[in-house]
């Protein structure tokens, strides 16, 4: 009986390209795991743990993202400033009204691997609170989420 072999794909050997997800409407967490999986690469069979895979994702309507349930006022987001008792918390609601594009920004990069490798992932990103974006160039293809 012959034994499978495993192929590990070379760099010239990935295909990458451009999607455009309208986020109108679009639920916050159910986004975020898909495009989290796109920039992962965990949607192509080449998909290997070691290497940067993913496809790069423009996403525009960011302010007109929804949130389900009671998170809209019990959701919120901490940072600390570096000083002593310097904790600074910023309720969903807040964060949607002054930055809209943060708020879908940290939900998916929370979902990716905390490694080198997801620095390099993370800068495939692009989000924008409204319909416009500078990508047009990298001809994006539109994907329902």
């Amino acid at each position: 009986m012959a034994a499978q072999k495993t192929t590990i794909p070379g760099k010239e050997q990935i295909k990458k390209t451009c999607y455009l997800v309208d986020a109108d409407g679009k639920t916050l967490g159910r986004l975020a795991t898909k495009v989290a999986k796109i920039l992962m690469g965990k949607n192509k069979p080449t998909y290997v743990p070691h290497m940067e895979t993913g496809d790069s994702v423009v996403i525009v309507n960011a302010e007109k993202i929804r949130v389900t349930g009671k998170k809209m006022t019990d959701k919120y987001y901490d940072r600390y400033t570096g000083y002593h008792s310097g904790i600074r918390r910023v309720h969903l609601s807040d964060m949607l009204d002054k930055r809209p594009v943060k708020v879908l920004e940290l939900a998916i990069k929370r979902m990716l691997p905390k490694s080198k490798l997801a620095d390099r992932i993370k800068t495939r990103l692009f989000v924008y609170a409204g319909p416009d974006h500078p990508h047009k160039a990298q001809k994006p293809v539109p994907l329902a989420v």
